[in-house]
């Protein structure tokens, strides 16, 4: 079973993105900010990372740039936010997402990408 780590401080956005994926048979982790994700990102696996922009503590730009850093295995990962700026975009590309999307994500949206970044098709 797929594991994904949903990285979002706000918690209905957790909740949201989580029953998504365990609809579709994933297993789901949470972390509310950068250094929460960076933790269980160097000691547990992840199959693929579900990225929030704007948290305390640590962005997603800034998790994202220390994930792809260090010397582990890596996972592929989706920037979601509502920042729907061109910059925002190439910035999160810059930090190493895989792709962005921005919210409110459409489960079928979010599911297709995810299945194409975990090698499954659509």
């Amino acid at each position: 079973m797929k594991n994904i780590l949903v990285i979002d401080d706000a918690a209905t956005v957790r909740l949201y993105h989580c029953n998504i994926l365990i609809s579709a048979g994933y297993h789901t982790d949470e972390a509310i900010n950068g250094i929460e994700a960076l933790e269980k990102a160097l000691t547990h696996h992840f199959d693929l990372y579900i990225v929030d922009i704007n948290m305390p503590k640590m962005d997603g730009y800034e998790f994202l740039k220390e994930l792809r850093s260090k010397d582990i295995p890596q996972a592929p990962a989706i920037m979601v936010s509502t920042e729907s700026a061109k910059n925002d975009e190439m910035l999160a590309y810059n930090a190493g997402a895989n792709l962005y999307l921005v919210k409110p994500v459409k489960p079928d949206e979010l599911l297709s990408f995810t299945r194409i970044l975990l090698g499954e098709g659509i």
